[in-house]
C-alpha cells in the first residue's frame, strides 16, 4: 500500500471520530457560542472528509463541494459574530 493510501486509511477514521465528537458538543453545549464554534468544527471536518474522499477517489467534484461548504461556514460564522457584536 502507498503513503497516499494509507494517510487516506488513518485520516478518515479521525475525521470521524472529530466528527462525532463535535456533534456532542453541538448538542450539549452549555452556551451558543460553544454551539456555534461546534458547528464550525463540524464544517471544517465536513470539508476535511470532502478533501480526503476526493484524494481517494480521484474525483475533484468533492474539492467543488468542499469549497462551497468553506464558504458557507464562513458566512455563518460572520453572520454568528455580527449578532454578538450587536447583542451587547
Amino acid at each position: 500500500m502507498t503513503l497516499p493510501g494509507v494517510a487516506l486509511h488513518v485520516a478518515l477514521p479521525v475525521l470521524a471520530l472529530a466528527l462525532v465528537l463535535a456533534s456532542l458538543r453541538a448538542l450539549r453545549g452549555p452556551t451558543l457560542p460553544d454551539r456555534v464554534v461546534a458547528l464550525d468544527v463540524l464544517t471544517s471536518v465536513a470539508i476535511g472528509i470532502a478533501g480526503a474522499w476526493a484524494v481517494a477517489t480521484r474525483q475533484p467534484a468533492f474539492l467543488d463541494a468542499a469549497l462551497v461548504l468553506a464558504l458557507i461556514g464562513f458566512l455563518g460564522t460572520v453572520g454568528f459574530a455580527r449578532y454578538l457584536e450587536r447583542r451587547e
